[in-house]
């Protein structure tokens, strides 16, 4: 995988945390930066992803009403406490 570099302004505050973290893991704190990065760039993508889904799962009338939502849901519930107790 390439990689290009970028510049950011953070807070002394983040900067300052940020240092103590790649002090106490040996690591840089261009590594760690990157790691964050890389995984709210994967998180966000995900949440965009499922609300993109939803829509299209709307506009193609594959929904369920609110009422059958929750029987669903009730009927899970119940077979899970089964399996537990």
């Amino acid at each position: 995988m390439s990689s290009t570099t970028m510049t950011i302004r953070l807070s002394k505050e983040v900067k300052d945390g940020l240092g103590r973290i790649a002090s106490a893991t040996r690591r840089t704190n261009s590594y760690l930066a990157a790691e964050a990065i890389e995984a709210y760039v994967a998180r966000e993508s995900a949440i965009i992803d499922g609300v993109r889904d939803g829509l299209a799962d709307m506009q193609a009338g594959r929904v369920v009403s609110h009422d059958e939502a929750i029987a669903r849901l009730e009927k899970t519930i119940a077979a899970a406490e089964r399996i537990k107790a």
